[in-house]
């Protein structure tokens, strides 16, 4: 039995996973995609549903003894410099196999390719999340001046953040606001803008079955800037584990990272889930057994 890491070398938590696997007596073998197609090699036979790995080094993996895969990242493949005709042809060559190797063999993904990609459109899983009875803020994804300003009207307070991700969300002043700019700027891209949930930040980690949460103690406005942020561990009510699980099986995720916004009133607002998040700072800190879970969702049969 094999497991496979998919990651780079340094992404401690790649590594850390791998050391994990290999501490509990499985074979791991670990795939950083940039290394194809220089350093790695990827046949696939589909006649036969056949194919196998030859990672750096020379060891071979056959892709039918592969048990589970760990997606932890994944990067295009580098090809050297080129002409240009070539380079497009080399690269679209090398991603169209890479996205075979993904999706061809019916192992256990933890992730899955298809996860993956329903997480790169945000507005929908919104939208998906909604269809469950789940609470989400009041949203507008826009790249219209005129309904942006009306949607912060009757808004108390606004934040802003990109669709897909890559940076921090902000509050909505009257300077991102000024015509002018705000025209400039959604000439360029579209913007997410959501009501500002006043309470507490909540995170849980959902491991199959498995439910681990803490409260997030932060002034900043994004958690993920304050490295002193304290995490409390607390206990989700039932009915907001049974959305955690609801969520994760919508999403197509075997395991995420569910971010909500916990009111002074009590009600959870959803506001993500992460189909690779980062897990080693939250597990020191609340004694949660997330690798142990993990480890255990990637060895079950």
């Amino acid at each position: 039995m094999n497991i496979l890491v998919l990651g780079n070398s340094f992404d401690a938590h790649a590594l850390h996973m791998r050391d994990a696997l290999t501490k509990a007596g499985t074979a791991v073998n670990y795939l950083d995609t940039r290394l194809f197609p220089t350093q790695v090699q990827i046949s696939w036979q589909p006649d036969i549903q056949a194919g196998c790995l030859v990672l750096p080094g020379g060891h071979q993996l056959n892709l039918q003894d592969i048990k589970s895969v760990f997606w932890r990242n994944f990067s295009a493949p580098y090809i050297p410099n080129l002409p240009e005709g070539q380079q497009t042809i080399a690269f679209s060559d090398a991603m169209s196999v890479l996205r075979t190797l993904l999706q061809a063999k019916p192992v256990r993904w933890v992730n899955s390719w298809q996860a993956y990609q329903f997480h790169k459109e945000k507005p929908l899983q919104l939208s998906q999340v909604k269809l469950l009875g789940v609470e989400i803020p009041a949203t507008l994804i826009s790249n219209n001046p005129q309904q942006v300003i009306e949607f912060c009207k009757i808004q108390p307070k606004t934040i802003f953040k990109p669709v897909y991700g890559g940076t921090h969300t902000q509050f909505v002043s009257d300077f991102h606001l000024e015509p002018h700019r705000l025209n400039l700027v959604l000439r360029l891209s579209p913007v997410t803008f959501q009501e500002y949930i006043p309470g507490t930040n909540i995170r849980s980690y959902v491991i199959g079955k498995d439910i681990y949460t803490a409260e997030i103690r932060s002034n900043s406005l994004d958690f993920r800037e304050d490295e002193k942020a304290q995490l409390i561990p607390v206990e989700l009510p039932d009915l907001v584990q049974q959305q955690c699980l609801a969520i994760s099986k919508a999403l197509m995720l075997e395991w995420t990272a569910i971010d909500w916004r916990l009111k002074p009133t009590g009600e959870y607002v959803f506001l993500e889930a992460n189909p690779s998040p980062m897990f080693l700072h939250f597990e020191q800190q609340t004694k949660f057994p997330i690798t142990q879970s993990l480890v255990n969702l990637l060895l079950v049969n």
